[in-house]
Order: structure tokens, then sequence, then C-alpha cells
């Protein structure tokens, strides 16, 4: 498996941020859908990152997403986790989970955060999450309460 931080241009990535949209939207009403369009996660306070098996350039198979965003020098937020329906189960998830711990504890946060979903749907992105250490938290960075969303943190321990 292959990570990259990526430019979000390749079509299977496309379709895959498609098919993340399409999903929240098909589970949660659209006033409680925070996931992000492209042209939000092409901003510079994103990181976006693709896990591939084989070269993109050629026969490549998207294997997940994942992005982080700051949202302060000590303080950032987990977006975008995402595997094809079909591929699922294979550990593309956690092992792009760990790249984005080892890449939030490379740029010095003391904090990552996300926000998921409460329906069932959510049920194996919390497990993943808890899994990990994430711990169930209220809003952060301008959430609100809301009966579709989980909020999840951890502290990231800090190199000596």
């Amino acid at each position: 498996m292959n990570i990259r931080l990526d430019d979000i241009t390749h079509p299977q990535v496309l379709a895959l941020l498609q098919e993340h949209l399409d999903d929240m939207y098909a589970w949660s009403p659209p006033e409680s859908v925070h996931a992000l369009d492209v042209s939000k996660l092409k901003l510079p306070s994103i990181a976006f990152f693709t896990a591939w098996e084989g070269d993109p350039a050629s026969d490549g198979v998207l294997l997940a997403t994942g992005a982080i965003k700051e949202i302060n020098a000590q303080h950032a937020e987990i977006k975008s986790m995402r595997t094809p329906k079909a591929l699922r189960g294979k550990g593309a998830a956690r092992a792009m989970l760990h790249h984005l711990l080892a890449h939030a504890k490379a740029k010095g946060y003391q904090r990552l955060s996300l926000e998921t979903g409460s329906q069932a749907e959510f049920e194996p992105a919390r497990n993943l999450y808890a899994s990990a250490g994430f711990a169930v938290c209220g809003p952060f960075e301008g959430y609100e309460e809301d009966v579709y969303s989980v909020f999840m943190t951890l502290a990231l321990p800090q190199a000596q």
C-alpha cells in the first residue's frame, strides 16, 4: 500500500469523494452533513492523502482517502476518511488513520478531533477511531450539538 499526498485530480479519487458525499446526504439531513467537497479539500489548510495498491498513473486501485484540516497550530481535524464499499475490511482505513496520526504528530499538533455520524452506518468508523484512542467529546471549532453527529478527540503525544 502506497499512501501519498494527493492533488485530488485522479478520476478514482473524484469518484470516491462523490460516493462519500452521496452517502452523507443519503444518511443525514443536509444541515447535518459536514463532509467537504473537492474545492474545500483543496484549501491550503488541508493536507489530503490517498492510499493506493499499485501505481495510480497506470493500473492502481484507490484503497482509501483521508485528510487533516488545520484548525490552529495545536489542533487539527480529520476529514474525508473513506474506503470504497467494495474494498472495505482489508485494513486500508486503519492504515490511513495511522498515517494521518503520524502526519499530525509530525506537524506538532497536540490534539486531533473529528466529527462522524451517530447512525448505524457510521458504527464501523466510530469503532475504528475508538480503537486508536479517540474518545467522545463535545462539539469543537464551530460545530454545534446535533443528534446526527458524534464528536471525538485524541490528545497527541509530543516528541521529547
